[in-house]
């Protein structure tokens, strides 16, 4: 007999279901601690092989992953979007939402998804901060932009701001209250800039960007930031069967359901990794002003849809470029791209 386990994870607390090879439930737990020590107790009670543990795939499964993970258990991580229970249930709770994922488990048809290797996730998880701290710079500078704008009827490219210095700002602004707030986003823009400066220091030291992901450097508009992005955020490329897959998850691919010819509907567009997807459209950006090739094929897009479009198509060619130099260790070769 073999037990399986399914955890239902909350910000602050967890339900912890174990059932039989027979869906006979062995123990539930309410409302615990979201603490390693109270889980691995509840599970000490189980005097049968527990086959696998299921957790979903929250915001915060990092702690308890690790954890069951490091007391010996095998532990899947539940790709919530994909598990539907039956519709016209009048009723449900984190008891039966854990034991129906125990159930899909016992049945192997539970929907899993990838877990990120432990040693390297901080390392990908402090490019996340650096992105994030790239978008509040870039608030920053699009407010110091309007302000200056506003007051003196010129316009000031995002270099010209950040060479800008607090004697610049009082010289170009007379009213001192403007000169307060236009000075106050100036102090957090050099914050910021010596912080993202920092990160990307650190990460280069440390992260040695592996031999197959080297050949993204030759990719039209991937640089080290991006082709450490493209790197840490696919993890194995082997978990996607397909490019077609691959490109999915960048969310360079359209999402619309079909029927008789007809569109019925759109699928969900944000399914993916937002920070791929992030890589692509601005190696796309970059690509279509430094390569020829990529540049006809932007324009030639651009002809028959909207520009933003046209991006995506060119970002799209380029998350299929990098599937194959990352999974089959090859040369990139820019004849074959953007050939149609």
């Amino acid at each position: 007999m073999k037990a399986y386990c399914a955890i239902d994870l909350h910000s602050n607390n967890n339900y912890l279901v174990v059932i039989d090879d027979q869906d006979n439930i062995l123990l539930n737990r309410k409302r615990q601690a979201n603490d390693i020590g109270v889980v691995l107790d509840a599970l000490s009670h189980i005097r049968i092989p527990i086959e696998q543990i299921a957790i979903e795939s929250t915001y915060n499964w990092y702690w308890l992953v690790d954890g069951l993970t490091d007391a010996g258990y095998r532990v899947v991580l539940v790709n919530t979007s994909k598990v539907k229970q039956y519709e016209g249930l009048k009723y449900g709770n984190d008891e039966s939402d854990a034991f129906h994922l125990a159930h899909l488990m016992r049945l192997g048809i539970l929907p899993t998804g990838y877990i990120y290797p432990k040693e390297e996730r901080a390392v990908r998880d402090l490019l996340r901060r650096r992105l994030q701290l790239v978008r509040q710079q870039t608030t920053q500078i699009l407010s110091i932009q309007n302000q200056l704008t506003r007051h003196t009827g010129r316009q000031f490219t995002a270099n010209v701001v950040k060479k800008l210095t607090a004697s610049d700002i009082k010289h170009r602004l007379a009213d001192p209250n403007v000169q307060e707030g236009v000075l106050s986003n100036l102090t957090i823009l050099n914050v910021l800039r010596s912080t993202i400066q920092s990160i990307e220091e650190k990460l280069l030291v440390q992260v040695e960007i592996k031999p197959a992901f080297q050949k993204l450097l030759r990719i039209p508009g991937i640089g080290p930031i991006l082709a450490m992005t493209i790197m840490l955020e696919t993890g194995d490329i082997h978990r996607f069967k397909k490019v077609g897959n691959f490109a999915s998850y960048c969310r360079c691919v359209n999402t619309q359901w079909m029927s008789n010819n007809k569109q019925k509907g759109q699928g969900n567009r944000k399914n993916g990794n937002q920070y791929l997807s992030w890589a692509f459209i601005e190696a796309a950006n970059y690509a279509i002003r430094f390569n020829e090739r990529a540049k006809k094929y932007y324009q030639r897009k651009t002809a028959k849809t909207k520009r933003v479009v046209a991006l995506k198509a060119v970002a799209h060619k380029l998350a299929r470029a990098c599937y194959y130099v990352i999974r089959d260790n090859e040369e990139f070769d820019n004849q074959r791209l953007f050939c149609n």
